[in-house]
């Protein structure tokens, strides 16, 4: 438990943040923090993967990948670990899945403070700097360059459904579900994303959050997102490494060790 505690503190410490008694403004705080610290991104999965992982990588490593690498992870790992530190620090908090295309392809947690319930999700590449409200009464819209979040009113049996919009065409969007899970109920879906036809097997995802903006890869586009403006390139996977590098940080010859055998990338919305 010693080192547990140890590992919780230098999550923290990454962070930037001091550990305290649970509020809902350090509820916020943490969430800023993680979305601005934390990438969601598929190249440390990639590079598992080629290591002989095919699950999530333990806390330690997980730390270490973000601290050494400029490191964060995809959904399992950035909303696991969260969870856990939350729970941690005290909060009232439940581990959750949610429905794609396909059931529980997502987790996310819910939190309760002050008596209200609050989604939490630092690992879908989404602008959610706050905890989300799931006591609405009607739509609830976060605009971000140019696309669109709505998080709808829970429906007759809980669940909440969050759509993402990208110039106004419905592109994604999940359904969470809110019986509390264990994560072990999510193995078999954990080692799937692993497999060699699996989305982030043969496709490349990143997003940096910033204080007012974000930088995106999403396979061969860059998207950079000051002040609610957007504007795209195209890159190539040649050089991809450097410019992964210069605009996130992760050093450009684990880059090379993660994508170098990729050849062409599968669509992510597909």
């Amino acid at each position: 438990m010693m080192i547990q505690k140890h590992l919780f503190d230098k999550y923290l410490h990454l962070l930037g943040v001091e550990r305290s008694f649970p509020s809902y403004r350090m509820l916020c705080q943490i969430i800023k923090a993680h979305l601005i610290k934390v990438p969601f991104e598929n190249i440390s999965k990639l590079l598992y993967k080629k290591q002989g992982l095919n699950y999530i990588p333990d806390l330690s490593t997980y730390l270490d990948g973000i601290e050494k690498y400029k490191f964060g992870g995809t959904c399992y790992a950035n909303n696991y670990f969260l969870y856990l530190l939350l729970k941690d620090l005290g909060y009232d908090i439940k581990l959750c899945g949610a429905d794609m295309k396909n059931p529980d392809i997502h987790i996310i947690s819910i939190v309760k403070i002050d008596n209200k319930e609050y989604l939490i999700d630092a690992g879908n590449a989404a602008p959610f700097f706050e905890p989300l409200p799931t006591f609405l009464t009607e739509d609830y819209i976060i605009e971000f360059g140019n696309e669109e979040y709505i998080l709808k009113p829970k429906d007759e049996t809980g669940k909440i459904k969050i759509e993402q919009y990208s110039d106004g065409k419905l592109q994604h969007w999940y359904t969470a579900k809110p019986r509390e899970r264990l994560i072990g109920e999510f193995d078999k879906v954990i080692k799937a994303s692993y497999s060699d036809d699996a989305i982030f097997m043969n496709a490349i995802r990143i997003t940096k959050f910033l204080e007012a903006g974000s930088v995106v890869i999403k396979n061969l586009s860059l998207t950079e997102t000051i002040n609610n403006e957007s504007s795209t390139v195209k890159i190539t996977l040649k050089d991809m490494p450097f410019i992964i590098q210069e605009k996130f940080g992760i050093p450009a010859e684990v880059v090379s060790e993660a994508i170098g055998h990729f050849t062409e990338l599968r669509d992510i919305y597909a």
